[in-house]
């Protein structure tokens, strides 16, 4: 089965309080692969590839974000083109 692949921009108080780390260590824990990056205008970006219930998992993480950050809200894509592959959760 091929994995499926999400993009979601987390939108708030994301950048300087650890997201992308502890959006990394969520996402090995449950098996997704992809990346997290912080973006120009302070939101985080997140893609991820697996099964439909880790996307759905690493949903609901984002919406409420680890301790000490503030989720104003999450915005999310669906990936179509599932061509490139990531090894692990990188943090970009």
């Amino acid at each position: 089965m091929m994995p499926k692949g999400m993009k979601f921009k987390i939108c708030g108080k994301v950048q300087g309080v650890g997201f992308r780390y502890h959006t990394a260590y969520f996402a090995l824990s449950i098996g997704l692969t992809g990346y997290a990056k912080n973006l120009v205008e302070g939101d985080v970006e997140v893609v991820a590839f697996g099964t439909d219930t880790q996307l759905v998992q690493m949903a609901e993480f984002l919406v409420k974000g680890p301790r000490g950050s503030r989720v104003d809200g999450v915005v999310k894509e669906e990936i179509v083109d599932t061509a490139k592959r990531y090894n692990g959760f990188n943090i970009l």
